[in-house]
């Protein structure tokens, strides 16, 4: 059994040949570039989900950038063995 799928893609020619060369420059193949390329673009996209989902959080409670500074130090003025 196969471990991994194969996609057939389309590149503009333009961006086919720079792929190529920096594939050939990192000693990768095309298919580790791509995967490479892939992973990025989706722990960024993971990133922002996340981010989204904070800021909705902090919305939704009336909270703003600026107050966490504060926030954080309340919250560990509360934890035992903390001196802050």
């Amino acid at each position: 059994m196969r471990v991994s799928k194969i996609w057939n893609i389309s590149l503009p020619p333009d961006m086919a040949e720079t792929a190529e060369r920096a594939a050939k420059e990192e000693s990768r193949t095309k298919s580790e570039l791509v995967r490479e390329a892939l992973r990025q673009y989706l722990w960024g996209r993971k990133w922002r989900e996340l981010r989204m989902y904070g800021e909705e959080k902090a919305g939704q409670k009336g909270l703003r950038e600026e107050g966490v500074p504060a926030l954080v130090h309340e919250a560990r003025r509360g934890r035992p063995g903390d001196t802050h």
